[in-house]
């Protein structure tokens, strides 16, 4: 076990349990630690600046508020898209579901919940389905270790940027993407 502590440019792996309104949301165990780049906004700002000191072996537990979490719930991030926009048969789609979208260029990937769906629209929500919760992380720090050159580069661990090339090799790639296609 490393004694290096976690500051920018350094890597550490950590699990977790998180907990958000008296719910577990998701547990992260040792074994399947995630590993972030601290300074590099990896995480939510709360749980990197609670972070920030933190040594292999530390444990701990924070509430990080909405504005350093994945912020407030925005009623104007909910809209109407009509379902001749959409690029494929929606007809599997269920309300509470999350599917992820492409926008018209294929460029942009936005994930929503479905809130609605009638004959003509299907409503979506695009506000992070934590937006506005206080977030309550139990945290333990798995590992601290500097960060390599390419990692440094590329702003994220080595196993973040593998599991990256293996969604573009399509490996990984879901097939519940849908495009919005715009006739305007």
């Amino acid at each position: 076990m490393s004694d290096l502590k976690l500051q920018d440019n350094r890597v550490g792996a950590i699990a977790y349990k998180l907990i958000v309104d008296g719910k577990v949301e998701e547990i992260i165990t040792p074994e399947d630690a995630i590993e972030y780049l601290h300074g590099a906004e990896n995480l939510i700002i709360g749980l990197e600046e609670a972070l920030e000191g933190k040594s292999a072996g530390d444990t701990f537990a924070v509430s990080v508020a909405p504005e350093k979490g994945y912020g407030s719930y925005d009623e104007e991030d909910i809209d109407a898209i009509p379902l001749d926009e959409f690029g494929m048969n929606v007809s599997d789609l269920e309300v509470g579901e999350e599917i992820e979208l492409w926008n018209e260029e294929d460029e942009e990937l936005f994930e929503a919940v479905i809130i609605e769906i009638t004959a003509e629209y299907i409503k979506l929500d695009f506000n992070h389905p934590l937006a506005g919760k206080t977030l309550n992380y139990e945290i333990q720090v798995v590992d601290v270790r500097n960060a390599t050159e390419e990692e440094l580069d590329m702003g994220v661990p080595e196993s973040i940027m593998d599991e990256m090339l293996s969604a573009l090799d399509g490996d990984d790639i879901d097939d519940e993407y849908y495009s919005l296609n715009n006739p305007n």
